[in-house]
């Protein structure tokens, strides 16, 4: 039964309002993520959204944490369970659901879908369906950044499947050679698709000492504490824009639903999701928040309806676009 959690360092020490509305938003984030999600599993249900879909409920305490360290000249690649990524990047929450739904006000016209968000002005370079593809542009990305001395970084999100891929190891030792601006960060939700991470790694669930082989500096931290997220994001950042080079976090997280809405997840145990959910960071962050009085449960309610509002409308918006025209097909497309 997989229920290892990383042991997360202290929580930083509260200051006044300026962390109350830090708090508040990071927990808008995630509640925003959460809805979001939810919404793409009924609008799925449905018929609206076609494909593949895999949700990213559970891992929300991760999108919302590492991305309050980005500026906007940073790049942020990952893989395909990219919702999450995309919102808290700052993207149209309208144009992700109708890119969902297939719509021409998609942000790729709808020809992406669910797999492929990309908003080229906010620094996001995508999602990308190939397990470990999105590793090498990366580094791609990352170099951008070190010749054209922007000051920027990249940073890359993959799962614990994609570290038994050769360009795993290819994009690693690149990075640390040229030492290249590049955060490596590993959502180990402990699953790739439905084979348990500890029957196909020889060294076991924890990933990241293999970063030690290239001399880069790693850490283990909880995935499911927002600010355990923030902080060692913001130390690994802070590092990279000194020149330090590569830097890389392993996150422990979970996720709650199947690898994808086709997935019954039959292959994990009761006990083991019980456990997993009892460490929700929906609940676990917001009664963090009443319990030290950083917010009331007024407040709460209001950043809850708040991304209700906003995921309700963006439903709305999907489903009154128009799907692309005929003609799309021969457009964006290189010859």
């Amino acid at each position: 039964m997989n229920t290892r959690a990383a042991k997360a360092k202290p929580k930083a020490h509260v200051n006044g309002a300026n962390d109350k509305q830090e708090f508040l938003e990071l927990y808008r984030q995630m509640c925003l993520i959460r809805q979001f999600e939810e919404a793409c599993g009924e609008q799925y249900s449905r018929g609206n959204i076609r494909g593949f879909l895999h949700l990213y409920i559970g891992q929300e305490a991760i999108a919302a944490g590492v991305m309050r360290s980005l500026r906007a000249e940073d790049y942020v690649v990952t893989h395909y369970r990219d919702h999450g990524h995309a919102l808290a990047r700052g993207l149209d929450t309208n144009r992700v659901m109708a890119e969902l739904f297939g719509r021409a006000t998609g942000l790729s016209k709808g020809k992406g879908g669910s797999m492929h968000i990309f908003d080229a002005a906010k620094g996001f370079m995508g999602g990308h369906a190939i397990v470990g593809g999105q590793l090498p542009l990366a580094a791609g990305l990352a170099l951008a950044c070190q010749y054209k001395g922007t000051g920027g970084i990249a940073v890359v999100f993959f799962g614990d499947g994609a570290v038994n891929q050769g360009v795993f190891h290819e994009t690693m030792n690149l990075a640390a050679i040229w030492d290249l601006p590049l955060l490596f960060f590993l959502e180990n939700n402990l699953y790739g698709m439905g084979t348990a991470a500890e029957r196909t790694r020889a060294g076991g669930v924890d990933i990241y000492p293999i970063a030690g082989s290239y001399g880069i500096e790693a850490a283990m931290i909880d995935g499911m504490d927002v600010l355990a997220v923030r902080e060692a994001t913001g130390e690994a950042v802070k590092k990279i824009r000194a020149g330090e080079g590569p830097k890389f976090i392993e996150a422990k997280t979970y996720r709650f639903h199947g690898h994808s809405m086709a997935d019954p997840a039959r292959y994990r145990d009761h006990a083991e999701l019980d456990y997993w959910l009892s460490r929700d960071p929906l609940k676990s962050f917001p009664k963090m928040m009443l319990d030290r009085e950083l917010a009331t449960a007024e407040e709460l309610a209001v950043v809850r309806k708040s991304a209700d509002d906003e995921v309700a409308s963006a439903v709305k918006f999907s489903l009154e676009s128009p799907p692309p025209a005929k003609s799309e097909l021969f457009t964006d497309v290189y010859a």
